[in-house]
């Protein structure tokens, strides 16, 4: 069977590094009350006049360097964000330029901050089918553009970064053992779209908008989304929560990932933490993860990891890959 294996990963953070303590001033709220409720200690801002594909660009470069590949080496980019450049081109093609890449594909996923896990999945499915062999999978995010900065609620959660992966086609077995991307579960329920949302958009209001959560009715469907959309990918896959070396979450809330990971039986020391430095970084936040982990030495050869994710739409899901 030809899987997908990751050759690769690299991340960007901006330069300005906001703690907790600028919102004091601005908001009625703490370094003490945003920890407790969040785990949130620090969030990257994107300086003025950079933006999303600059961030993608710099993450993907990184990436190729560590999978010791030249851009001319990749067949395509999909890239993940809900904070493009511009309403079109994709944000993927900017990159794409920026790179000095002049063939394959380049196209971007909105899937909000599940939106790395759809994009991987898609770049799997794409390696399977032969219609490439290796993709740049990209998530990157300028959501500091979004926020408004009244709303403690939503303005102290987020920042800004990218993270992305090389993935590459090799054949397998067939088997669990394999090497590469197992299985995937993705998942989507419209109906629940108000509970996170930008109250703007092209065709509703012509203005870009500033991004609305119900938080609590959030946090009640992401702990149950994400532990079932992870057994369902693992059943796919063929494995247990006991079979999981490292779960790779969305870096939402230190408290969704903690409840989750409680859910699926899994011990915080088997869970990567990057949400105390990095807050929300909607689809870049798993990428982000990764290459911290990766650069760190976390992963073993042969290890299984989990990455889930949900956001806006409401959309969920779930890859589960062997190391």
């Amino acid at each position: 069977m030809r899987r997908a294996i990751i050759r690769g990963t690299g991340h960007y953070l901006p330069e300005r590094i906001v703690e907790n303590s600028w919102f004091e001033d601005k908001l009625e709220t703490s370094d003490e009350w945003i920890r407790s409720r969040t785990g949130i200690e620090r969030r990257h801002f994107a300086a003025e006049g950079q933006t999303t594909s600059d961030l993608g660009i710099r993450a993907a470069r990184a990436a190729l360097e560590r999978a010791g590949m030249a851009i001319g080496d990749i067949d395509g980019i999909i890239l993940a964000t809900s904070t493009p450049d511009f309403t079109f081109p994709a944000t993927a093609t900017i990159v794409q330029a920026g790179l000095g890449m002049s063939r394959g594909f380049a196209f971007d996923v909105q899937a909000v901050c599940a939106g790395f896990v759809f994009a991987l999945a898609n770049a799997d499915a794409m390696i399977r089918a032969g219609q490439a062999d290796r993709i740049l999978v990209i998530g990157a995010e300028t959501f500091s553009r979004i926020m408004d900065w009244t709303d403690r609620g939503t303005c102290v959660l987020f920042g800004d970064g990218a993270g992305a992966v090389v993935l590459e086609a090799q054949d397998g077995a067939g088997t669990n053992d394999d090497r590469g991307i197992l299985a995937s579960d993705l998942n989507s329920d419209g109906k629940y779209r108000e509970l996170l949302y930008v109250d703007g958009g092209v065709s509703a209001t012509g203005t870009v908008g500033k991004l609305r959560m119900q938080g609590n009715l959030v946090f009640r469907h992401a702990v149950e989304k994400l532990a079932s959309t992870a057994d369902t990918a693992l059943g796919r896959a063929g494995l247990t929560g006991a079979d999981v070396d490292w779960l790779v979450p969305h870096q939402a809330n230190l408290r969704i990932i903690s409840a989750t990971a409680q859910k699926m039986g899994l011990p915080l020391d088997k869970v990567v933490l990057t949400v105390a430095d990095h807050g929300n970084t909607s689809a870049a936040s798993i990428p982000l993860a990764l290459s911290v982990a990766d650069g760190a030495g976390r992963f073993a050869l042969g290890q299984v990891l989990l990455t889930e994710a949900i956001g806006g739409g409401l959309s969920w899901g779930a890859v589960v890959l062997r190391w």
